[in-house]
């Protein structure tokens, strides 16, 4: 890369890639800014670079950049130019996935729930109500990003066209249309694309021949690449992504463990270097699910969540610091490339949270309003929402008294079930548990409140286009379809946390509350609360939305960085546990190491008491 930033020439020629008329390896890590703050974005990529790496690849998230319809957002953490002008700074190459769709365990794979408004929507497809959107974002992604391409004197090498997509579709006008909008976007660089390296998801000439092709795998490498070279001969020798961990679910052991210390995958790794094989390590560092962003996996009869935490058993972990493995790889790299590279830089300090408790308290649940009407339950995409919760309420008042089954058809994905106010039971998508059975009290009010929690959208697979959110289809009560509800929006935004009105009475056990307190830290650094003690809920820091926890594990902390603390006055904290069925008033604390791998077996708070 020239200092004055003048365009370098690269391409594909004869299977190779060629900067300035000579072969180049690429030697990639993949990051994703969006789940790394800001204020550290230059951290991960000297790590990256001082590895060995000479490049990133990085995936944009649709839904992270256009939460409404037409609305984008590219400033401040969402700022991926500047992520690309730190890494040009430090010598690094960009790769850019910009989707639509991008897999990677983010809420919906990165695409806008809001498309699912759309009842015959049928995503990544030529279906126009999703391919007029897609190409916008296209377009969109053009004027935030062309002008870093290589051939402008920036750092962008390639560009993806979509992702995986031999694993879902077979739609070729889709596939083109991208293609094109990419180029009308003004992206000039070469274009690649990415699936699993086996001939059934491989078919020759099923895609456009400018559109080179890569592999992604994470063992065999060279029967790998072998494969892929037979039916594409002239697509450079690449892995597109070597997967160095795997991600987890709530409820199951931590995933990867195998592929902690690097060994596993240090074969293959030093075959590709002594080949000449191109290469991205996913992930070089996953980071963070903050917010909403955690997504879910599963097919039409299974639901798997995400916990907030991307740690991946990456080279880097969740808050940035090297892995054995990282050592490990940068010796192969060093020894196979005779380069010397920049040792990685100062960790970044952590700190504890003296044990306290919370001083006041909200309720979750509305009392004494009114809802929105409807006849049946609707879903939150219906209503414009992504995710969040909804409440749903009915009168049972004049129903004969007794016990019946109550049945979501089907609930999306967690669900509390209140009559007159108190908790009888919950529903639980993740365990394929669609009811509780209910008794009507005889004589007296039969308020029926359900209080439905999204945690995450699919993202891979048919099944995406069918997963709103809510109660999706009906209830039931015994022989009964029950109609005429009452729907309050509960979105979990800034503008209803603004609202909350927070009193020192705590709220009554068994009912969803939140719960707000101040701490100071004992020194600057990154921290993790400790929310081992709770239920099941979510935790915002001055004003900052962590993640989701949940007691069943395997996460138990969330990471907390440094960066978005006040050191030496208070710091608001806020929880809202949708059990709330502590003994005695909670206590929070923050530790110096996260705890991602403690499973509890599902109990009460989940069911309730007998």
């Amino acid at each position: 890369m020239t200092p004055d930033h003048a365009p370098i020439r690269f391409a594909i020629r004869d299977g190779c890639f060629v900067l300035d008329g000579r072969p180049f390896v690429i030697r990639c890590g993949e990051i994703h800014c969006a789940r790394v703050p800001r204020d550290y974005w230059q951290h991960r990529l000297e790590a990256l670079r001082a590895m060995g790496l000479n490049t990133v690849c990085l995936y944009l998230f649709w839904n992270y950049h256009e939460g409404t319809p037409g609305v984008f957002d590219f400033q401040g953490e969402r700022d991926v130019a500047e992520f690309c002008k730190i890494a040009q700074k430090l010598g690094l190459w960009v790769i850019l996935r910009p989707g639509p769709y991008a897999c990677a365990e983010w809420d919906f794979g990165g695409l806008p729930a809001w498309l699912l408004k759309d009842p015959a929507m049928q995503l990544r497809s030529s279906y126009p109500g999703f391919l007029t959107p897609a190409v916008r974002w296209l377009e969109e992604v053009g004027r935030e990003l062309a002008a870093l391409q290589i051939t402008r004197g920036g750092n962008i090498l390639l560009v993806q066209v979509e992702n995986e997509y031999g694993a879902f579709g077979n739609d070729k006008t889709y596939l083109r249309t991208l293609k094109e909008a990419i180029r009308a976007a003004g992206f000039d660089v070469p274009l690649i694309r990415c699936d699993w390296a086996n001939l059934a998801q491989i078919v020759p000439g099923e895609f456009d021949p400018e559109v080179a092709m890569v592999a992604n795998f994470g063992s065999k490498a060279r029967e790998n690449i072998s494969t892929v070279a037979k039916s594409y001969p002239t697509s450079p020798r690449m892995c597109g992504e070597f997967w160095m961990g795997w991600f987890d679910w709530f409820g199951h052991p931590r995933n990867g463990r195998t592929a902690e210390d690097g060994r596993m995958h240090l074969p293959d790794l030093q075959w590709m270097l002594e080949n000449d094989v191109s290469f991205s390590l996913y992930m070089f560092h996953g980071g963070t699910k903050f917010g909403f962003t955690a997504g879910a996996n599963g097919d039409g009869g299974r639901y798997d969540p995400y916990p907030t935490s991307y740690d991946f058993f990456a080279p880097l972990d969740e808050q940035g610091r090297p892995r054995p493995k990282f050592f490990l790889f940068r010796d192969a790299i060093a020894r196979s490339t005779g380069e010397t590279f920049p040792e990685p830089p100062p960790p970044i300090p952590v700190t504890k949270i003296p044990e306290f408790q919370p001083d006041s308290f909200a309720p979750f649940l509305p009392t004494g309003e009114s809802g929105e009407k409807f006849l049946s339950p609707p879903t939150m995409e219906a209503l414009g929402q992504s995710l969040g919760c909804l409440l749903y309420r009915t009168d049972l008042h004049g129903r004969a008294a007794g016990t019946a089954e109550l049945r979501l058809v089907e609930v999306h994905d967690f669900a509390w079930v209140f009559v007159n106010g108190l908790l009888v039971g919950t529903m639980d998508r993740h365990r394929g548990i669609h009811s509780v059975e209910l008794t009507i009290p005889a004589g007296g009010p039969a308020n029926l409140e359900i209080l439905v929690e999204a945690m995450g959208h699919m993202n891979f697979g048919a099944a995406m286009n069918d997963d709103r959110k809510g109660i999706t289809r009906r209830v039931e009560f015994g022989h009964l379809t029950l109609f005429n509800w009452e729907i309050f929006r509960l979105p979990l935004d800034g503008a209803q946390l603004t609202g909350l009105r927070f009193s020192e009475l705590p709220i009554p056990a068994g009912r969803p509350a939140f719960f707000r307190g101040q701490f100071r830290p004992e020194g600057p650094g990154d921290t993790w609360p400790d929310m081992g003690d709770w239920g099941k809920g979510y935790v915002w820091v001055n004003g900052r939305l962590l993640g989701r926890y949940w007691r069943i594990g395997p996460q138990q902390t969330l990471y907390l960085p440094g960066t978005w603390l006040r050191p030496d006055t208070d710091n608001d904290i806020v929880v809202l546990d949708f059990h709330n069925a502590f003994p005695e008033r909670p206590r929070l604390r923050g530790l110096t190491e996260p705890v991602l791998d403690e499973v509890r077996p599902y109990a009460f708070p989940e069911q309730p008491a007998d």
